[in-house]
């Protein structure tokens, strides 16, 4: 039996997740865009999120979010982490009991600070809740480009079970028990983007960009493993892995935030002009706060929320950066 999913975004990433998935099982978009819902179902397209892709012409749409969950066997949320809570709560109702609930956000929820199985655990108990992330660069994965990802649950038998379901031709997918590592991984990835785009604004070259990424897995990786992540997951695709695609590609929102604030631009010019969400932008406060809380040393987050939270240029913040000092490569800092 074909198992039913229930997608919830009509984004950039749940419009390609859902793509993907229309190939191999019945999927059903949710979008409050009724104008991307139709032009899904009639023209089999998404030009707003995605303007040279052709989608599986198996994939529907509707803006009836009712329909888009109560006869879902599996829910997928494609939606940003800030508003997630609030379209999961709307769900709600309509959810069966123990239908798996699968989140494709990379960021962590401003003032709880939770990632988002954890708001999938408080919105809908008895749930099993995971999150299919890595390095995805949507519009590469729609043009037909080798990816893989990775999806992880505590449950090894559902986690197994829902391998084949987003297994799609030239896009593997790996499965992972470590929940905690791979969705701090998505998130913290996104603020070294901003810092290692910041470089490239301010045309700093490849050796400090390496510097940038290096140091970073470092960071999120001590800060990972503090919060009960495991150190192979932040050496993985999850972590090394998401962390060099979205530092160096040009179709990556975070690193293009930090490249525009490296040339002297204004952060709500830059967000103003953008039609997807930065998540790097909005979960640096709750990573400096969760730093502080774990008394983790980070020194690139701490100049990442001094440029877009506290007004800060990006040139102070790379000179920022090399006055710190320097001792093992193992060491903080």
């Amino acid at each position: 039996m074909q198992l039913r999913i229930g997608l919830l975004g009509g984004g950039s990433w749940g419009t390609t997740v859902g793509s993907l998935l229309a190939r191999n099982t019945p999927t059903l978009l949710w979008a409050r865009n009724r104008d991307t819902v139709a032009e899904i179902n009639e023209q089999h397209t998404n030009k707003t999120y995605l303007p040279d892709a052709r989608l599986s012409a198996k994939l529907t749409a509707t803006a009836d979010l009712e329909k888009a969950t109560r006869e879902a066997d599996v829910l997928v949320v494609g939606i940003p982490s800030q508003g997630f809570r609030g379209v999961l709560e709307e769900a709600a109702p309509y959810v069966r009991p123990w239908v798996p609930v699968i989140s494709l956000s990379k960021g962590l929820e401003q003032g709880s600070r939770l990632r988002m199985t954890q708001i999938i655990d408080e919105v809908l108990p008895g749930h099993p809740s995971g999150v299919l992330t890595g390095p995805n660069l949507a519009r590469e994965i729609m043009s037909g480009f080798a990816a893989a990802s990775v999806i992880a649950m505590e449950d090894e038998v559902i986690v197994k079970a829902l391998q084949k379901v987003f297994h799609s031709g030239l896009f593997r997918v790996y499965t992972n028990t470590d929940v905690i590592g791979c969705e701090l991984g998505g998130a913290l990835k996104n603020i070294i983007a901003i810092a290692a785009g910041m470089g490239d604004g301010l045309g700093a070259g490849d050796n400090t960009r390496a510097a940038v990424i290096t140091r970073g897995l470092a960071e999120l990786s001590r800060l990972g493993m503090a919060m009960g992540g495991k150190s192979a997951t932040f050496a993985g695709l999850a972590g090394m892995g998401d962390l060099v695609a979205t530092c160096t590609s040009a179709q990556s929102r975070n690193r293009y935030v930090g490249e525009q604030l490296g040339k002297g631009r204004e952060l709500s010019e830059i967000i103003a002009e953008m039609n997807m969400v930065a998540e790097g932008v909005k979960s640096v406060p709750a990573v400096k706060e969760l730093a502080r809380e774990y008394a983790i040393e980070m020194p690139i987050v701490d100049e990442v929320h001094r440029v877009v939270q506290e007004g800060g240029k990006a040139g102070g913040a790379f000179r920022g950066l090399l006055r710190i000092g320097s001792g093992a490569e193992s060491d903080p800092g």
